[in-house]
């Protein structure tokens, strides 16, 4: 399965490119056509049986026949008797009739009115226009239906709900790639904290950055979790090769702490290392102003390692890791991750770096929904989800073998939203209400 998902990331990535570019509708422009849309309706006019033969030439006789011009004065009449704008038409002989389009003039309820035009001897029917999508999760990327997150979280029901509007997350990491494709406008700001070195475009920040907040429906990679968040992207950390990505305690301070005065809602910091007396005064400055810190947790250490095992900090591993020794880490998708890679290119990641980036994530969509207390409506929402899978009797309930984790996604949404979210019933969404 892991090669079968690496064949069809390679050749998504292939085809993403390959294909011509396309033009983007601006959400507000998508917004005011399905607006006026809601004001339009459809009124059908009989057509006249047909009476030609048409061959190879024919270009369309019903478009210009002597009745055409009669039925477009019954249409204006019937538009003008009921408050409408004729817009246009389009006789449609195939079943028999001429199409014309209006539009709401008056404020008359559309409900009303067309009941009063079906009624209308002249007219056939009458109906609103309605709407439809294309079936293609949440937006036309072409790696969303391999992101562990598309099914097991059912993100495209989360982001009908919240998408982490302008939450800023601040990603302590190596560089991010601002170039990218589906990073490009992602970022609100950039700072390099590594002494003697340029900042640069790296591979773990980049991809944790993608996990976060890749753009949604952009034609191209992946959808973020919260495509809606702007990235705080805080080079604290280098790629060094074989070595991995590499950070020391006054980079990882100097980025927390710029992290703590700019305005940052939430800190990701997918790397661990020993306990730092520095590093946790500035995170338990960060708790103490409501500031959510997400940490991955070290699967070679039992509780986890530092930051995770800190108190205050939410842990995280990736599924199927395992942490007996430690009830407070909590488990989210982080085996075979397509995300974003420096130099326009996606990639496959595994590990607690891009878990905790699945969650802070998540932290932002309940952040957009919930603005005041939203680490304290994370960490209850873990507890529950965690006191869930207890109650369901699994055989380990701190760990699952798949990639989905103990995480319920859609039910912090839920409850954050008091709203119905994903496969549920009415009467979930006012369960285990947080307050504001």
């Amino acid at each position: 399965m892991r090669r079968l998902a690496t064949l069809l990331l390679a050749l998504a990535c292939l085809l993403a490119w390959s294909a011509p570019a396309r033009t983007q509708e601006s959400p507000a422009h998508a917004a005011a056509v399905d607006q006026r849309a809601a004001r339009q309706l459809l009124v059908m006019l009989r057509l006249p049986p047909r009476h030609y033969r048409p061959d190879g030439a024919y270009g369309g006789g019903y478009m210009t026949d002597s009745g055409s011009a009669a039925r477009r004065r019954v249409a204006a009449e019937l538009a003008a008797a009921h408050g409408l704008r004729l817009l246009d038409s389009w006789p449609m002989p195939a079943i028999g009739v001429d199409c014309f389009v209006m539009e709401d003039a008056g404020g008359a309820p559309l409900e009303r009115v067309l009941d009063e035009l079906s009624r209308d001897a002249r007219v056939k029917w009458a109906q609103p226009l309605a709407q439809y999508q294309g079936m293609g999760g949440a937006g036309p990327d072409p790696l969303y239906p391999i992101q562990p997150a598309a099914h097991d979280w059912h993100l495209a029901d989360l982001h009908k709900i919240s998408t982490g509007r302008n939450v800023v997350v601040a990603v302590v990491d190596s560089g991010v790639d601002s170039a990218h494709p589906d990073l490009a406008g992602q970022l609100g700001l950039r700072r390099n904290f590594v002494d003697g070195t340029l900042d640069a475009a790296e591979s773990h920040g980049t991809a944790v950055a993608g996990i976060i907040a890749a753009r949604s429906g952009n034609g191209v990679g992946i959808a973020g979790i919260a495509p809606g968040a702007k990235v705080m992207a805080l080079r604290a950390c280098w790629d060094s090769g074989a070595q991995g990505t590499r950070c020391n305690t006054l980079t990882l301070a100097k980025a927390i702490n710029y992290a703590l005065e700019n305005g940052a809602r939430i800190i990701n910091l997918s790397l661990a290392g020993p306990a730092d007396r520095l590093l946790q005064g500035l995170i338990d400055a960060a708790l103490a102003r409501g500031i959510t810190v997400i940490g991955a947790a070290d699967p070679a250490r039992a509780d986890g390692g530092f930051p995770a095992s800190h108190p205050g900090v939410i842990a995280i591993a990736r599924a199927g890791d395992r942490h007996p020794s430690s009830s407070a880490i909590r488990y989210a998708p982080g085996t075979d991750i397509p995300t974003c890679v420096p130099g326009l290119r996606w990639g496959v990641v595994s590990g607690s770096s891009y878990a905790a980036a699945h969650v802070a994530g998540l932290a932002a969509l309940l952040t957009e929904l919930r603005p005041r207390g939203a680490a304290q409506s994370l960490r209850r929402e873990l507890e529950m989800s965690n006191a869930t899978a207890l109650r369901a009797g699994t055989a380990n309930a701190a760990i699952t073998a798949d990639t989905t984790g103990n995480i319920d996604a859609c039910a912090a949404v839920a409850r954050a939203a008091n709203a119905c979210v994903c496969l549920c019933s009415p009467s979930t969404a006012t369960k285990n209400t947080l307050s504001p």
